[in-house]
């Protein structure tokens, strides 16, 4: 049985989601392929796409379709009953803004990812300063206008981790104070690893060939998707039979490229893996950026890194980089891609002192969004809680609060989401294990297929079908629990380190 009304309302949904998928290939090819000088017109562009969006979803038309499902979503099967309140809370946030303030957020967003990239060039905060307070300054505008229970802070973190809140994130960081930073600390006094031959010369080529084998290792499919290098790397998509990942090559660091690959990769697995007729409607989408982040930590870490892992594919790292690997045992290598040691660099940054740098994004974003802190002399709030959380020095700007893309997105809220995804990824790797009898044995065979079947049954198929805590429920029985994460850890790393 159809219904007209719902159809239409699938109809439009699509045609909008058509316009955004054509905005964010813009801003795919702006990252990847687009001409300096093309800059102001795909400004321009992106804005322009942005407000016909924006109008179509909140017009008159639209809002009587919704309003209408809204009131007898009763009437409908789970799977429509869900798409219809998703869009409901979308629209009812989207409603709240006018076209100017959407196509001046596009812009000031446009224009603070250029200021970004030249203040990377320059190794320069104060270029990018101002476009950030321009960012901020509608963020919290748009707080304002949004509305929030306890911190401006959650209208922001909404967007990412839908039900998320201040109090909850507070009470995770003091779990990790508490109980990560003393297991780090305990590392850190244990002899090294190491890892010295890991920073040898990798030549760019070859690291760009042995990155493709990795993500056809995954099960990746690139009749459905292609790789390409940016700045910082991401996942993009337009459909789940068109989903793009970037990688960055550094050819004084194995590490770099290889680990952006699986973590994009497994982001790239969710998103092909989605329902694809559900295409432009809520639940054909991710549930929650931690969940997503879920996805790429555990192929990164709890595969990636993994002994089993390398057993079965170290020998194609020692074929391809043959001068610096030959030497080294896939248990030498195990043990140095595992090193423990604060860093500068988050994306670089070993599993367990990620969190920290976390950390350091979630209590400046507070601070913007609250007050506290302002972008005038950021940089050097920045390096003091690198030296308070990590011991270390910040030496430039580049290495320092320029080197993420988040802020000149203007995502406020996202960087939770990391330390989210990297716990639920413990505890669902854990219930695989359960489910999927020989898994670890499997991946020493060099067979991740059972796996990735597990999860597109589990948690892709699923989409934005049920919320991250019933999704987390529905698999593992139990809401996200920090203890599996610590156990994990423990387990890994008093192996590494005796």
């Amino acid at each position: 049985m159809t219904d007209k009304t719902y159809d239409n309302y699938v109809k439009e949904m699509q045609r909008i989601a058509d316009l955004g998928y054509a905005t964010a290939l813009l801003n795919w090819d702006k990252e990847v392929n687009m001409p300096s000088k093309g800059a102001g017109i795909r400004t321009r562009q992106v804005a322009t796409l942005s407000g016909l969006a924006h109008e179509r979803f909140t017009g008159d038309s639209f809002s009587s379709i919704i309003k209408e499902l809204s009131g007898r979503k009763n009437d409908f099967p789970q799977q429509q009953k869900r798409n219809i309140e998703l869009t409901a809370k979308r629209h009812d946030r989207a409603t709240k803004f006018s076209t100017e303030f959407v196509e001046r957020n596009s812009r000031a967003v446009s224009e603070a990812y250029m200021a970004w990239l030249k203040a990377r060039e320059a190794n320069d905060y104060s270029v990018f300063k101002n476009a950030l307070g321009n960012l901020i300054e509608i963020r919290k505008e748009e707080a304002e206008i949004i509305g929030y229970e306890n911190h401006p802070y959650e209208a922001h973190l909404d967007q990412f981790e839908p039900g998320g809140t201040v109090p909850h994130l507070d009470e995770l960081f003091k779990d990790v104070k508490e109980q990560l930073v003393k297991f780090v600390k305990e590392l850190r006094e244990k002899e090294q690893v190491e890892f010295e031959f890991l920073h040898h010369h990798y030549d760019k080529d070859k690291q760009w060939d042995f990155g493709i084998e990795v993500l056809k290792l995954m099960h990746y499919d690139f009749d459905a998707g292609r790789q390409d290098l940016s700045p910082h790397p991401f996942t993009t998509n337009f459909a789940p039979t068109d989903v793009r990942v970037t990688t960055r090559i550094h050819e004084d660091n194995f590490g770099s490229m290889t680990w952006s690959c699986i973590h994009e990769g497994g982001h790239a697995l969710y998103e092909q893996g989605l329902p694809l007729d559900q295409y432009g409607l809520p639940v054909g989408s991710a549930v929650s950026l931690g969940i997503h982040e879920s996805q790429s930590r555990l192929w990164e870490n709890n595969v990636g890194r993994s002994l089993p892992f390398w057993k079965a594919h170290y020998g194609l790292a020692q074929k391809y980089f043959p001068e610096n690997l030959g030497s080294k045992t896939a248990e030498q290598f195990y043990k140095a891609i595992n090193k423990v040691e604060p860093s500068l660099i988050r994306v670089e940054s070993d599993e367990l002192n990620y969190h920290f740098h976390i950390l350091i994004r979630y209590e400046i974003e507070k601070g913007l969004m609250e007050g506290t802190y302002s972008v005038e002399g950021l940089d050097q709030v920045w390096n003091a809680k690198y030296k308070e959380y990590l011991g270390v020095e910040v030496p430039d700007d580049k290495r320092g609060i320029l080197q993420d893309i988040h802020w000149a997105y203007g995502s406020i809220g996202y960087f939770p989401t990391y330390s989210l995804g990297s716990f639920y990824a413990a505890q669902f790797f854990r219930q695989a294990e359960k489910d999927i009898p020989g898994l670890v044995g499997q991946i020493e065979e060099g067979n991740t297929s059972n796996l990735l079947t597990w999860l597109r049954e589990n948690i892709h198929r699923h989409g934005s079908l049920y919320s991250a805590d019933e999704l987390c429920k529905r698999i593992t029985g139990e809401s996200l629990n920090f203890k599996y994460f610590m156990e994990y850890a423990k387990k890994k790393y008093e192996g590494i380190y005796g």
